[in-house]
């Protein structure tokens, strides 16, 4: 198998584990919370995304990382970090709370979006071996961030139960 063809089964099975922990594991654990609870355990990870900063530290990505790729990735998901995090700091102030979810959500999202956009017209793939310290973040974490996504824009959606809005209600004074 070519490293293009190994590169991407992996990037796809990815989401296999992560779907089966998030329907085995995580889907039963959620609907005891309240959707802010939820969207708070997602901000968690999100938060973590600062570390794709790693894609532009010479080093630990090789020299034939593309260069239109590598900034992109990097600082979109700072900015979905940093966003993450501002939406944890205000978690007890309602209004701006769900402004920064909703934020964190759209970037992150576009984001990952982009990066698999540019990766495939890059030719990502074909020199995946240049992400070298950072090969695990696309095949392992990737997966993990697009699926929390989907789920936050699904749990957004969702109308909430009467328990869930008085609850916030209370919350928000």
């Amino acid at each position: 198998m070519s490293p293009a063809t190994i590169f991407t089964v992996q990037l796809v099975l990815g989401y296999v584990p992560w779907l089966l922990v998030l329907g085995t594991y995580v889907l039963p654990g959620l609907k005891s919370m309240e959707p802010w609870q939820v969207q708070r355990a997602i901000a968690v990870l999100h938060s973590f995304r600062f570390f794709g900063l790693v894609f532009i530290l010479p080093g630990v990505v090789g020299p034939g990382l593309p260069a239109d790729f590598a900034p992109s990735a990097a600082y979109g998901d700072f900015i979905t970090g940093g966003l993450a995090m501002i939406a944890l700091l205000t978690v007890r102030m309602r209004p701006l709370f769900w402004l920064f979810v909703v934020a964190f959500n759209v970037v992150g999202t576009v984001d990952l979006l982009i990066n698999y956009y540019h990766g495939v017209q890059l030719g990502l793939p074909e020199r995946a071996g240049e992400l070298v310290a950072a090969y695990w973040i696309p095949i392992l974490y990737v997966p993990a961030l697009m699926i929390t996504h989907i789920l936050a824009f699904y749990m957004l959606a969702r109308p909430w139960s009467k328990t869930g809005q008085a609850t916030t209600g209370e919350l928000t004074s």
